[in-house]
Formats: structure tokens, sequence, C-alpha cells
């Protein structure tokens, strides 16, 4: 009895020991990196439920693991975080804490990496369903920008963006909330109506029935007129008019290329030089034409200014001829005997 006793407590000695051994093991895995100092401690903000996401879960970068999740808590109770106002939304935030490995990531600056779109989200494994910090980057940053926060953070902080399934709920909401807001009855009326309206006019005496019958009547002329024509004939008139428009066209060709055409071809090309360097030289001829003109311009003037005292002079003598030829024509005999005849005797009664 004493010896089942003794083997009893063994048992639960060693039960214990191996216990003791995995915590220290677990706890010794999740903090290695810390105790040798290789880790860095970043924080996001999310604002979504993180159910599923446990201390320990997995951090990868596009698949890779690179670290674990180290602290989850809410920032009003880390930071003592209260809402500013009734839309203030900060307080209400879920903060995740994550250890990185930097061997596995790099040693890049945090700061460039958010600017250049490095965000985190909460993803879940297909199979398992257990939840892991995805941290990748986003083709648009600015469609999540770092949340704006009023405490200042204890470790770097990488933004957080909405997870795949909160963005298709968020989004099958809108269109339900959309849908919701239709009148559904109005537009069934309205589609009601709309095909009535269609039947009648297909089916009764309407413009659409009309149309349809003028169009069966057209195709079943047509019909008739393919099925009556020679197509045989037509189709040989069109090869003879093919014919004859391919031997117009040699004939041409064969004008266009004779050497009279050449010749004619080659003078117009000498006469359009000629005309060209003919119309080069009218500036020059039209700027003598305007010299010669200025010229013949000034000695008009210098003639005119000359020719007006000469023609007053010539006026005078007109003048003076013709005082001289009236004394003559009256007096004659003063020509020869210098004076003139005395006046005749007045008659005294």
């Amino acid at each position: 009895m004493a010896q089942a006793g003794r083997s009893l407590y063994f048992r639960v000695g060693a039960l214990v020991v191996v216990g003791a051994a995995l915590a220290v093991g677990f706890i010794l895995f999740l903090t290695s990196g810390t105790l040798r100092g290789e880790q860095a401690i970043f924080e996001t903000y999310v604002r979504e439920s993180i159910a599923g996401l446990d201390v320990g879960a997995a951090v990868r970068f596009r698949g890779v693991p690179v670290g674990r999740v180290t602290e989850l808590g809410l920032v009003s109770v880390v930071y003592g975080a209260v809402a500013r106002d009734p839309e203030d939304t900060t307080a209400r935030l879920v903060l995740v804490r994550f250890a990185v490995d930097p061997d596995r990531y790099g040693r890049t600056s945090v700061d460039s990496a958010v600017r250049a779109g490095l965000r985190v989200r909460v993803a879940s494994s297909g199979v398992t369903g257990l939840a892991y910090l995805e941290v990748d980057f986003v083709p648009d940053p600015a469609r999540f920008p770092p949340i704006e926060v009023p405490w200042a953070p204890r470790f770097p902080v990488i933004p957080s963006v909405p997870s795949t399934i909160t963005q298709v709920t968020s989004a099958a909401e809108r269109v339900l909330t959309r849908l919701a807001d239709l009148d559904i009855e109005g537009l069934v009326n309205a589609a009601t109506t709309t095909l009535t309206n269609i039947g009648g006019q297909v089916s009764g005496d309407g413009d659409l029935a009309a149309t349809l019958r003028d169009a069966a009547a057209t195709m079943t002329a047509l019909r008739n007129a393919i099925e009556g024509a020679d197509l045989a004939a037509t189709v040989r008139e069109l090869r003879e008019a093919a014919a004859r428009i391919g031997a117009a066209g040699q004939s041409a060709e064969t004008l266009l290329g004779s050497p009279e055409i050449t010749g004619a071809a080659a003078n117009i090309g000498q006469a359009a030089n000629d005309l060209r360097a003919s119309i080069a030289r009218l500036p020059a001829v039209i700027q003598s034409l305007e010299l010669a003109l200025r010229t013949v311009r000034g000695t008009t003037g210098d003639a005119q200014a000359d020719l007006g005292p000469l023609l007053r002079d010539l006026r005078a003598t007109a003048s003076s001829l013709r005082d001289t030829t009236e004394a003559l024509r009256r007096n004659p005999s003063q020509s020869l005997f210098g004076a003139p005849p005395p006046p005749p005797p007045r008659d005294r009664r």
C-alpha cells in the first residue's frame, strides 16, 4: 500500500515538473526575441471587433511570419482616453501591440513605410478560422489615413485598415440601405404599365404593330425580288464592269507613263520653278518702281516750282503785247511819228 502511495506521489510530482517546464518553455518561446533584444514593438488601433485574435497570434507580412501579438486592450483603459464630444470615436478604439523580429522583415524606416502605404488588418485563416495580424502595403494610402489620437503613443504606430469581412459587410449594408430606400412597389407598377403598353402596341393597331407589319411586307418584297432576280447575269455584268474598270486603270497608267505626259510634267515643273523665281524677284521690282515714282514726284515738284515765275512773266508779257496791239490798232501812225494825232477841232457855233 505504501509502495502504491509513493508511486502516485512520484507521478503527480513528475506531471507538475513537466507542466512547469512546458510553461517556462512557452514563456521563453514567446519572450525569446525580447530577452535577446531583437524584437521591435509596434501598436495599432482598430475600430472593429477583434474576436478570435489572442495574445500570441501570428503577425505575417504577405503571408510570411515576422512576429507575434503581445498585448490586447482598450485605449480607454491603457491610455485613459475619454470621448471629447459625441462624434469622437477614438475612446472606443481597440489597442493591439505586437512584436516583430527586424531580421525577418528588414531594418527599414517605419515612418517612410507608413507614408508608402504600410497598413495592418485583422485576417483569419481559411481552414482553422484563427485570427492573425496581416501587414501589407495598400495601393491607395490616402484612402486609409492614420488615426489622429489625443495621446502620445508609447510605441511606433502602424495604421490599421478594416478587414476584408468588415469591408464586404459595410458594402452589403450600404447596398441594403439603398434598396430599402427604393420604391419597389412604384417600380413594379411602372414596369407593369410599360409591359402593358408594349403588349397593346404589338397586338393592337398601335404604331409598333403597324411598323412590324410594314417591316414584314418589306422583307417579303425583298425576298421576292431576290428570288426573281437573275443573279448569274448580275454577277457576269459585275465581272465585266470590273474588267473594264481594270482596263481603264491600266490605260490610264500607260498614259501617265508615256513620254509626252512625262515631258509635259517636266515642262510644268520648269514653268513652276520660273514662276517661283519671278515671284521671288517681284519685291525688288516693286521697290525699284517705288523709288522711280518718288524720283519722278520730286522732279515734277521742282519743275512746278521753276515754271511758276516763268508763267507769271509770260502772262505779264502777253498782257503788254495785248495792250500794244490795241494801241497800234487805234493809232497806227504812232509807230511812225511817235506821237498821237491831234484831237479834231471842236465846232464853235
